[in-house]
């Protein structure tokens, strides 16, 4: 029998799970800055993995930092039992730039893992039956973060889901007097990623806080996306000068490899120790070579000038494409922007054209008229002018 060619996109429509009809299908061959490589062809990456990449594809300091651990050891044992020197050294420097109370770190795979451990430590601290979040929120795709999603078209399928979970309007301040002594938490992400880069407006974030105090319910901030100088601060809570109980992490949290976390008071976290012991656990969240990753992207960020600097590239993007005909609205806070067309049709097209042009472009999942540019931080203005010039491009065949 002839032997068949090697055909690694033949091979990953054949064994790949997609869960879309119409994946990107883009076979990378190497990415480095905010650049990918595909068959020769170079493509501006304006997603950044969404949101993971933000020191940018293939930093020296955080591949040198994996190959090290790797050299030293990979996995040892469940979370919590061995000393672990890039677990130790990330959580002290990462807690040291958070804010005091938020002094003890667990790490976790992924986002959604992360929300799930913080609900988890909200009921068995509050011994309370019900949970808030918002209804454009976005939390992950296991079965209490589903739970705690806003739009209804995504949970339908999955359905009977975790009860006891009620939805607030984001920046409806009547709305918070729905928080009350039988809720648990609310789980919030101070800047709403998915439906489309919505800011907190009035001081909500403010008056969110002062409410969950009052009523002794514990404030959640999904920081997943906007972690990590995504907003011009190393932090949204920082730049919104709100502190919550409990602060989720994951993305660019590991500097490219896969981590999460969930942050508050140690006080907090001991209540996972008795009643049942183990009260959370997990196998390989704060992997040792994830965590040195993790370390040396921190390290680059609170080196580099990028964050300080976010401010005025996002507002680089936003002068430049506001005033485009087909632009209806920006929103953006830092170098998370939403470019809303209007129209669904022409956000769809967005997407693939921008790829035509060699720019990796991407859409909201809760808002359809939008397509979404969110490049690695490290993007020069050479750069920036360049991704400006497609994505103008493109916008002008939608005419």
């Amino acid at each position: 029998m002839k032997k068949q060619p090697y055909n690694l996109r033949t091979l990953f429509f054949q064994h790949v799970a997609q869960t879309s009809s119409s994946p990107l299908a883009i076979k990378v061959d190497k990415a480095e800055g905010v650049f990918l490589y595909s068959d020769g062809k170079k493509i501006l990456d304006l997603v950044s993995g969404v949101s993971v990449s933000n020191v940018g594809h293939g930093n020296r300091e955080v591949i040198d930092a994996v190959k090290k651990q790797a050299e030293n050891y990979f996995h040892l044992m469940v979370y919590g039992e061995i000393i672990e020197a890039p677990q130790v050294m990330h959580a002290q420097l990462l807690t040291s730039i958070l804010p005091k109370s938020l002094n003890s770190v667990y790490y976790l795979n992924s986002g959604t893992e992360a929300n799930e451990a913080a609900l988890k430590l909200a009921k068995r601290i509050t011994h309370r039956p019900e949970m808030i979040s918002m209804t454009q929120g976005y939390h992950g795709g296991t079965h209490g973060s589903l739970s705690m999603m806003g739009p209804e078209y995504f949970k339908t399928a999955f359905r009977p889901l975790l009860p006891g979970v009620s939805h607030i309007r984001f920046n409806s301040l009547e709305d918070l007097k729905k928080i009350n002594e039988n809720t648990a938490c609310v789980l919030i992400e101070p800047v709403q990623a998915e439906a489309g880069v919505i800011a907190p407006e009035n001081n909500y974030l403010k008056a969110l806080r002062d409410r969950c105090t009052e009523v002794g319910a514990m404030l959640i901030f999904d920081e997943v996306q906007t972690g990590f100088g995504r907003t011009g601060e190393m932090f949204a809570m920082l730049k919104y000068n709100v502190t919550p109980d409990i602060v989720t992490f994951a993305k660019a949290l590991g500097g490219g490899m896969p981590l999460g976390a969930m942050v508050t008071s140690k006080e907090n976290m001991e209540a996972f120790q008795t009643n049942p012991i183990l009260g959370h656990i997990t196998t390989f969240g704060g992997h040792p070579v994830c965590c040195a990753a993790a370390l040396a992207s921190l390290k680059v960020l609170l080196r580099e000038p990028w964050v300080k600097d976010v401010e005025r590239k996002g507002q680089k993007f936003e002068d430049a494409l506001k005033n485009h005909s087909l632009v209806k609205e920006i929103r953006r806070v830092g170098l998370l922007i939403a470019v809303d067309l209007g129209k669904e049709e022409y956000a769809s097209k967005m997407i693939p054209l921008l790829l035509e042009e060699g720019v990796m472009g991407d859409y909201f999942l809760f808002n359809p008229t939008s397509f979404r540019i969110a490049p690695p931080l490290c993007i020069n203005d050479e750069e920036i002018d360049y991704a400006i010039n497609k994505v103008i491009l493109c916008l002008d065949k939608l005419k």
